[in-house]
């Protein structure tokens, strides 16, 4: 049978508090947002679970461990692509992780600049501008969120 829904990209955020901080990755050498800061994160790719997908990002993008048991949900947010186009959406599942395995570095030089600590209250501006937003949910309490649909 088939359906005619919607048929959305989907990916998982992994957001890592040290003192208080966030790890961001810089952006470059990307197809998308080159100069930006964002989470670690990535597409969930098929047959894979959010959690599982969050799990791989954070050891691929910042070379930490981390157990299943030990993400929260934090936030979901519907996104339309930042471009406007209503063909390409997204369902953003973002993970606070409160224990982890390794020292978080960037482990992927080759598509980020560098890893920093950011104070989630006094982002730049050149962070994501769907990760700003989702932040500002999350710390706000909220958990579910929707971005571009205006």
């Amino acid at each position: 049978m088939k359906y005619d829904t919607a048929t959305p990209y989907i990916a998982s955020y992994v957001i890592v508090r040290q003192e208080g901080k966030i790890a961001f990755v810089l952006r470059s050498n990307t197809t998308w947002m080159n100069g930006f800061y964002g989470l670690p994160s990535g597409k969930v790719e098929k047959k894979e679970n959010y959690l599982n997908a969050a799990i791989r990002e954070a050891k691929e993008e910042i070379g930490i461990d981390i157990d299943k048991a030990d993400l929260e949900h934090a936030l979901t947010m519907h996104r339309q692509e930042e471009s406007g186009n209503r063909d390409n959406m997204w369902v953003d599942m973002f993970f606070e992780v409160k224990k982890w395995q390794g020292e978080p570095i960037n482990a992927e030089p080759n598509v980020h600049g560098e890893l920093v600590w950011l104070d989630p209250a006094k982002l730049p501006k050149n962070v994501v501008p769907s990760v700003k937003y989702a932040l500002k949910h999350i710390e706000a309490g909220q958990t579910y969120a929707e971005y571009g649909w205006e």
